[in-house]
């Protein structure tokens, strides 16, 4: 990235001031850049953003109008932003006092209109980060700490509480709300309204207020080549660990059987490692019955 210090984006500036005609290659003459700002190449700043003197702006990005970016933040490559979003501003937590926390997005993020996502604190990990190509609908909210992985998909009016984790191709459905330190594991999928209390494991589906696992996120792996062979696993795998009736075991108990007879595959290992990973918030409860409308989501 070649950056463009706002210093000789403000000269070029400087040397005409007839009407609002623009004095530099894609920044609106309304836009607020403060001094300090990097800009990468062929960015384009519409009317009425602003810009503060720590963000980095990387090669290609889109910020439409009225468009906020603050505190140390860093905007990957082609990202786009819609209007009224704001991006790395001050976290709401009352233990924070200005500390110089950050902010990430990854190249190609579409963050759609009123979103707002918050830099880290000192009291978590310092940064909030959302990865590559993902899509953040209109309305949502990405807290303080938060980790988004790549291709992540939030839908419109989602919440989410600070130190909020949640891995690569995971969705989330319009008004989910998750609670702080909660874990989704990759490409689970959080259906529309649900409460989101305890961690959701990799390839899980869980719906409901509050929200329960309903089995596999099957469309998903069918659509991301995952074969029937490697489906049925996953199905015994999971009727496995979460037997009708609960079943008179141990859940570790079941754990160990899971990874005796299937501790092979790739993506049911996956799971268990999730499973026995530390947690603040322990896992979401399964439904006492595995629901169909898992197979309909979106995927």
């Amino acid at each position: 990235m070649e950056v463009v210090l706002v210093e000789t984006v403000n000269a070029a500036r400087s040397e005409s001031r007839a009407g609002l005609e623009s004095t530099a290659p894609g920044i609106h003459p309304t836009a607020l850049i403060a001094p300090g700002a990097r800009l990468g190449e062929g960015v384009k700043i519409g009317p009425w953003c602003s810009i503060g003197p720590d963000v980095v702006v990387g090669d290609g990005v889109e910020m439409v109008a009225n468009v906020v970016v603050d505190g140390c933040t860093t905007l990957g490559a082609e990202s786009r932003y819609f209007p009224f979003t704001t991006v790395g501003l001050a976290p709401q937590d009352l233990k924070y006092k200005g500390e110089p926390t950050r902010c990430e997005i990854g190249a190609r993020t579409v963050v759609r209109e009123h979103v707002t996502i918050h830099r880290g604190t000192v009291t978590g990990s310092g940064l909030t980060h959302v990865g590559a190509d993902c899509l953040i609908m209109a309305n949502a909210h990405v807290a303080h700490d938060c980790t988004l992985g790549d291709r992540v998909i939030i839908v419109n009016n989602v919440v989410m509480g600070g130190h909020v984790s949640i891995d690569d191709d995971a969705r989330v459905m319009g008004a989910a709300a998750i609670h702080q330190f909660v874990r989704i594991g990759r490409a689970a999928l959080v259906g529309g309204v649900a409460g989101v209390e305890a961690d959701v494991i990799p390839y899980g589906s869980v719906l409901g207020n509050r929200a329960r696992l309903v089995g596999l996120h099957w469309i998903w792996l069918r659509r991301n080549g995952v074969d029937s062979a490697q489906i049925h696993r996953m199905r015994k795998a999971f009727q496995t660990l979460y037997p009708r009736g609960g079943g008179d075991d141990v859940f570790a108990q079941r754990i160990g059987v899971v990874r005796e007879h299937y501790g092979s595959d790739e993506k049911i290992e996956e799971i268990l490692r999730f499973i026995e990973a530390p947690s603040r918030r322990g896992l979401v409860r399964v439904a006492r019955e595995e629901c169909s409308s898992s197979e309909t989501e979106a995927g």
